[in-house]
C-alpha cells in the first residue's frame, strides 16, 4: 500500500489523522500543488514548490519547512512508493483550531499532506484533441493563489462534463480567462495569444514551459486577453495543465476550431515540450 507524507513523516494511510476542525476542511483555508512525475523524476519541481510558498505568503500561511527540506521529503515519498510515471499531490492547511473565521491566535501549526498516484499520459487525446465549452467564470478574484477554494472550478468542470466536453473555457463577460483546471491559448495567423498574468488566472507552471517552447519553435507570443468570438475564430486552440500537458482543443461549444485537428504549431510545441521531459531519474 502506498505511503503518505504527513507533516514531516512518511506513514501508512491508516496513520494519518486530520482534525475535524482542520481549517482546510472547514474553510478551504490552505494551498496545494500537483507535480508531474516522469520516469521516476519530478518535472519542474522547483517552480511548483516556489509557487506553493508564494501562495502561502499571499494568505499569510507559514509552511514550517524550508524549500530544500520539502524537496527532500517529496523525493523520499516518490522513491518510497516507487512511482515511475504519475503525479504527487501536496497541500498545506492552516491547521486545526476551534472554528472561527479569523486566523487562530496564537497561530497553530499548519498541516502538510502529500501522496503519489500512478497515471498514464493522455497520448491519444494529445494527438487527436479534445472538446471544450464556454462556462461563465464565477470564481473569486484571487485566482493567482492556488488555494483549496475550488468550488467554482468544480462547478465549471462538471458543467463541461455534462456537455460531453473535456474542459470548461471560463470567461468574465466576453473575455476568456482560463480553464476550470488549465490555462488557455489561441493561435491566429502564426501568433499565440494567452491571457496576461494577473489575479484573474493562475500562472501555470506548464504555461511557463509552453511559452519557452514557443520561443524555441519561433512562434511569437502576445500575452493579451481575447474574447469568446475570437476564440472561435482561432486557427488552433490549446489548453494546458500539469496532467494535460499541451492539449489541442478541436471544438468549442460544438464549433470546429480551424481544421478540427491538431494544428502544425500545436504539434511543434508538443515536440519541444517532449524534449524537456526527464528520460530517467537524475537523483
Amino acid at each position: 500500500m502506498a505511503k503518505i507524507l504527513w507533516n514531516d513523516q512518511i506513514v501508512s494511510e491508516e496513520e494519518v489523522k486530520i482534525g475535524y476542525e482542520d481549517r482546510g476542511y472547514q474553510f478551504g483555508d490552505g494551498i496545494y500543488e500537483v507535480i508531474k512525475i516522469y520516469n521516476g523524476d519530478v518535472f519542474t519541481a522547483t517552480e511548483h514548490i516556489d509557487r506553493l510558498y508564494a501562495s502561502a505568503d499571499k494568505i499569510q500561511l507559514v509552511i514550517p519547512y524550508t524549500k530544500d527540506v520539502l524537496h527532500k521529503m517529496i523525493h523520499e515519498l516518490i522513491e518510497t512508493n516507487e512511482v515511475q510515471n504519475g503525479q504527487i499531490y501536496l497541500q498545506v492547511t492552516r491547521g486545526t483550531s476551534p472554528r472561527q473565521h479569523n486566523f487562530p491566535s496564537p497561530a497553530v501549526e499548519s498541516v502538510l499532506t502529500a501522496y503519489t498516484k500512478e497515471t498514464t499520459r493522455p497520448l491519444d487525446q494529445l494527438e487527436n484533441g479534445v472538446k471544450a465549452c464556454f462556462v461563465e467564470d464565477i470564481r473569486w478574484l484571487r485566482c493567482d493563489i492556488k488555494s483549496l477554494n475550488l468550488l467554482g472550478n468544480v462547478l465549471a468542470k462538471q458543467e463541461a462534463i455534462s456537455k460531453d466536453c473535456y474542459e470548461a473555457i471560463l470567461h468574465r463577460d466576453e473575455t476568456i480567462t482560463e480553464g476550470s483546471s488549465s490555462n488557455m491559448y489561441g493561435i491566429k495567423d502564426g501568433v499565440l495569444y494567452t491571457h496576461p498574468v494577473s489575479n484573474l488566472i493562475l500562472n501555470g507552471i506548464t504555461r511557463h514551459v509552453i511559452l519557452d517552447c514557443c520561443k524555441e519553435v519561433g512562434l511569437p507570443v502576445v500575452e493579451e486577453a481575447f474574447t469568446k468570438q475570437q476564440a472561435l475564430e482561432m486557427d488552433e486552440f490549446i489548453m494546458s495543465s500539469t496532467n494535460a500537458e499541451v492539449m489541442p482543443v478541436i471544438s468549442i461549444n460544438g464549433q470546429a476550431i480551424g481544421s478540427a485537428k491538431r494544428g502544425e504549431w500545436t504539434e511543434k510545441i508538443q515536440q519541444a515540450f517532449e524534449k524537456k521531459i526527464p528520460t530517467s531519474h537524475e537523483g
